[in-house]
């Protein structure tokens, strides 16, 4: 399949949440059975041949993609969660936002000293989730392996932020 279908799926909203935002919508992709299988199985090929100990997906659309992964690939699934979200012993770390910042955790036990890890999310704007989900699991002792998304946006740059780290994007715009 091609992924301009995948692309082609994927409805832009403007001006949501606010004025002057393109929101990328993926529900359409969503939707079609046969399209959000077709964007698993592309990340199934991409990581069946690593050894890959846990994958994080960012909350709330990185879980979308992250969970039927992990459980494809038989390893771990962690979540990376909003503060105050997660109910046992967490890390944090904060991430900027236009007016302001926020908080992500994890919980500590998720990720083992020396495991392999795969960051999954939906979308890569600015970068500044990814950022803080890199910084947890480097603070628990955890190897990034990649972080990969549905989507790019290639003109913020938030690949910037973490220049060291493999990204992989199925869609770029």
């Amino acid at each position: 399949m091609d992924i301009n279908k995948i692309k082609e799926s994927i409805r832009n909203v403007p001006d949501f949440p606010k004025k002057g935002i393109q929101f990328k919508d993926i529900t359409p992709l969503l939707m079609d059975p046969i399209l959000y299988n077709h964007v698993i199985k592309i990340l199934i090929n991409r990581y069946q041949s690593m050894k890959i100990d846990v994958i994080i997906g960012i909350e709330s659309r990185g879980f979308i993609f992250a969970g039927p992964l992990a459980l494809n690939l038989n390893c771990s699934f962690a979540l990376a969660r909003k503060k105050g979200k997660l109910p046992y012993k967490t890390v944090k770390a904060n991430y900027e936002l236009e007016y302001g910042e926020d908080f992500l955790e994890l919980h500590k036990d998720s990720i083992n000293p020396g495991d392999s890890v795969l960051v999954v999310d939906d979308l890569l704007a600015t970068g500044g989730t990814t950022k803080a989900v890199i910084q947890m699991v480097e603070q628990l002792n955890g190897n990034i392996l990649e972080v990969a998304y549905l989507i790019e946006l290639a003109n913020l740059k938030g690949s910037d932020k973490f220049k060291d780290k493999n990204i992989f994007s199925i869609v770029k715009y």
